[in-house]
């Protein structure tokens, strides 16, 4: 909005309003008035959410510690997506597809937490939706986003191609092999595609629910994680990067920058509140909102292969509640780790909260790190 007011329209009445063109100036503006907003509102909002008695159950089968932290306000993740919408809407250039795609993507997911928080309070337990209905929203969702994108590269604007990790030249296309071009399939011959694109974001949706179970813990890989997508998409969309780095490059796929910034800036300011002892939680309408956002940038700009290290600790604890699971049913009630997932583990070895909290973000840095390193290991 600021973009198309003062660059588009006044530009040529004010010069010094030529900075709005520039992307990097946009973007650290978003990231700091999305913290701005978080910091602002957020009292108001732990506030109304006492008074409207909405308040964390905790789990009875949980680590005894977290049984102190019942009644703490929780749903705080509205405040993250006011934080990240609103900051994106006047900062962005609004005519970009590829903004609308993942602000919609955070929205989607957001409101189907929202449903399931919302069922957790008025019952006042610890379980929403059901999984089947839950999981049949979020492939829904997902499913709008694979055939946009498809649809965007029926029209040239995007590419089903994939950039794999460490080679150069194999970008292999997620698509039925020789009807790609006929007319009367057209979205059905990218089945494979459409497929890969839900489960990578549901599956990231979800790790990021089950991540968020200590005070701080999921906010502070997410600003990690928000961090090092914004680089990669900066980097994208940049014609000398992405030539220097032999990247894919998309120019439309820059102004998602601007997004991932707001992304960084509301996740610093909810951590404000979130940090140890927490004084909000986000519940699942911020951890499935930060989820499906982080897969669907990841997915825009084309670096797919390469969220499970962006991303590390998400995937670290899905894959422990998947191999308890797995283990407990196969195995005749046997478990791999004391619980799942994976933080709850390591209380239980004897590590206190803050503990754990520090030594996962540390983690979360180093895979983020890495990650980034890829991108000239090819």
């Amino acid at each position: 909005m600021l973009y198309w007011l003062l660059y588009q329209k006044l530009y040529l009445y004010f010069r010094p309003f030529r900075i709005f063109r520039y992307l990097t100036f946009r973007t650290a503006f978003a990231s700091l008035t999305a913290l701005l907003i978080a910091l602002v509102i957020g009292p108001f909002v732990i506030e109304k959410l006492r008074e409207f008695q909405i308040g964390q159950y905790i789990r009875e089968e949980g680590p005894k510690a977290h049984q102190k932290k019942a009644g703490t306000p929780t749903m705080g993740g509205v405040l993250i997506c006011i934080a990240i919408v609103l900051p994106t809407l006047l900062w962005a250039d609004l005519s970009n597809p590829f903004v609308w795609l993942v602000m919609f993507s955070a929205v989607a997911f957001g409101a189907i937490g929202f449903a399931d928080d919302y069922i957790k309070v008025v019952h006042r337990r610890n379980l929403g939706l059901t999984a089947r209905a839950k999981l049949a929203y979020q492939f829904l969702a997902a499913a709008v986003i694979a055939v946009v994108l498809v649809v965007m590269d029926l029209h040239g604007s995007y590419s089903t191609r994939l950039m794999v990790p460490f080679i150069k030249f194999f970008r292999p296309r997620l698509a039925i092999p020789g009807l790609t071009h006929v007319p009367h399939l057209g979205i059905l011959a990218f089945l494979p595609f459409i497929g890969f694109v839900m489960l990578l974001i549901v599956l990231t949706s979800n790790a990021v629910n089950l991540t968020d179970g200590l005070d701080g813990l999921a906010i502070g890989c997410t600003i990690i994680a928000a961090g090092a997508l914004t680089v990669l998409t900066y980097v994208s969309g940049h014609v000398t990067f992405a030539d220097y780095l032999e990247l894919q490059r998309m120019p439309l796929v820059s102004e998602v920058t601007v997004f991932c910034g707001s992304m960084t800036g509301a996740s610093i300011g909810f951590l404000w509140y979130n940090a140890h002892p927490a004084e909000i939680f986000m519940g699942d309408v911020g951890s499935l909102a930060l989820g499906g956002a982080l897969a669907t940038i990841a997915v825009v700009i084309k670096q797919e292969l390469l969220l499970p290290f962006i991303g590390g600790v998400f995937y670290l604890e899905a894959l422990s509640v998947i191999l308890q699971v797995g283990s407990y049913k196969l195995r005749g009630g046997k478990r791999i780790f004391r619980m799942a997932p994976l933080h709850h583990h390591f209380e239980l070895l004897g590590w206190s909260e803050s503990k754990v909290i520090a030594r996962f973000w540390i983690a979360a840095l180093v895979f983020a790190l890495f990650a980034l390193t890829t991108l000239k290991l090819r």
